[in-house]
């Protein structure tokens, strides 16, 4: 997603493509679910932060989960006086490009969201990096909100790497969250608003199209958008 991607034609995409294959291809498969979750809860609503390179594929994915009211691209990992698109593009600022995703508890658990994040809608073995971008800004990271939250995800990463789902070490971080921060507007829904940018069809839309094959139970073929919720309220 760096500036000098948007100047690339469609020849310049597929080149980085065939150097880069996006994680997101038909040989992805469901990785196991957590053995520890979150308990059951009868709140409304909660929230999980988390990153996976390129914020607009990652909110992408979640705006067609089921059980998920609203996902918003953004920042996490550093200040709020740094927490700007072109600041945070120069990978200087500890924040990561990030998606805060308000979930019902009733329909889906904090497990069950990781289980997504980890088997569509990223590489958690790319370290610092996804795709084509590089650099911390595009880390694979978790930020708990909660002990709860941090017990979950240590323990999946765990879970997972003992049972050597992935070929390379999973490199995702867990860092408590200190603060989201909203991303500016024109980040927000642009996948579902831009489905025809070469970024987007190259990178973002085979995972949406990956968690529609392998999660069927839990999509949702109508996004729930970020912007038509701020302005609903």
């Amino acid at each position: 997603m760096n500036k000098w991607l948007a100047v690339l034609g469609v020849a310049g995409f597929a080149f980085l493509w065939w150097q880069f294959p996006a994680y997101s291809q038909s040989a992805v498969q469901v990785v196991p679910a957590p053995v520890l979750d979150e308990p059951a809860s009868t709140a409304g609503s909660e929230t999980a932060v988390l990153s996976g390179g390129c914020f607009w594929g990652v909110q992408g994915v979640f705006e067609h989960v089921k059980g998920v009211s609203r996902a918003v691209s953004g920042y996490a990992g550093g200040s709020a006086e740094t927490a700007q698109y072109e600041t945070v593009s120069t990978g200087q600022t500890g924040h990561a490009e990030s998606v805060q995703i308000t979930y019902d508890p009733k329909q889906i658990s904090y497990g069950q969201l990781l289980q997504i994040f980890f088997s569509v809608a990223h590489d958690p073995t790319e370290l610092n990096r996804q795709g084509p971008d590089s650099g911390s800004q595009y880390r694979s990271a978790i930020f708990p909100e909660n002990a709860m939250q941090q017990q979950v995800a240590d323990s999946y990463i765990a879970q997972l790497d003992k049972a050597g789902v992935f070929q390379r070490r999973i490199v995702t971080r867990t860092d408590p969250l200190k603060g989201f921060y909203p991303a500016e507007e024109y980040h927000q829904d642009f996948l579902a608003q831009n489905p025809t940018y070469p970024y987007i069809a190259i990178n973002d839309l085979p995972k949406v199209r990956n968690l529609k094959r392998l999660f069927p139970q839990r999509y949702r073929e109508q996004p729930v958008l970020a912007l038509a919720n701020s302005r609903a309220g």
